[in-house]
């Protein structure tokens, strides 16, 4: 009997040390981590008003002349006289005098210059005997505003290690001699690593238009570094 006892219990140890062996292991649950963007849209959770990221300019627009108390470009009377063809929300606006010099190499003291208002030169702010210039203004808007579209290659020039990521216009057609056409009516920037678009983000831009390019700095956002970014420039197509 006892011997009986003794290898039913070594036949037991036997078998359960064999299901040991037989069951599958299960190794330790891996807890991804966190991916640098995700956090970024954990921080700075901001809306995104239009479904695309994309942004153009619109025509230029000249509705007034200084000769009278000054050049008043403002974008409600801009929008009675020319229905349809500027976008409901602005992402930004541009000015130039009729000759072609920017606002600052004109010289003039700027009353108003913002996408919500137009533009506004006032003569009595200008020095004696002076008037401001002419100017015409446009605005940046996401499609349909600005017809049809060629894109070119993506450009990522720069990495955010120093102050930025410095997409300029100017710099990426000096690296890159007749690939961008002169006037981009579009311009698209999205991250180097997901292609997630600029403006789903949550990081804040110093410029972001077709005219300067993109550029994101690194003392602009909350946890001190841009994601790094590329861009494209979109032309009328020939």
């Amino acid at each position: 009997m006892i011997k009986l006892l003794c290898v039913a219990i070594v036949a037991g140890l036997v078998l359960e040390s064999n299901q040991q062996r037989l069951e599958p292991s299960r190794p330790d649950p891996i807890r991804p981590q966190p991916k640098r963007l995700e956090r970024s849209l954990v921080k700075r959770d901001l809306p995104v008003v239009y479904p695309t990221h994309i942004r153009c300019w619109t025509g230029w627009f000249d509705r007034d002349d200084p000769t009278d108390t000054g050049d008043w470009e403002n974008l409600n009377n801009l929008r009675n006289e020319n229905p349809g063809k500027i976008c409901p929300n602005p992402t930004d606006i541009e000015a130039k005098t009729l000759t072609g010099l920017s606002v600052a190499a004109a010289g003039d003291v700027i009353f108003e210059s913002d996408k919500t208002t137009g533009f506004i030169c006032k003569n009595e702010d200008q020095g004696p005997n002076k008037m401001c210039n002419d100017y015409r203004v446009r605005f940046s808007c996401h499609p349909p505003f600005c017809g049809g579209v060629c894109w070119t290659n993506w450009y990522d020039r720069d990495l955010p290690s120093g102050t930025g990521d410095w997409e300029t216009l100017s710099n990426l057609k000096n690296e890159n001699p007749g690939q961008i056409c002169d006037s981009p009516m579009y311009i698209e920037a999205v991250t180097t690593d997901t292609m997630t678009p600029a403006t789903s983000t949550g990081e804040n831009f110093s410029h972001y238009n077709p005219t300067v390019g993109f550029v994101c700095q690194n003392k602009d956002q909350t946890d001190g570094e841009c994601l790094n970014y590329k861009v494209r420039f979109g032309c009328r197509c020939p």
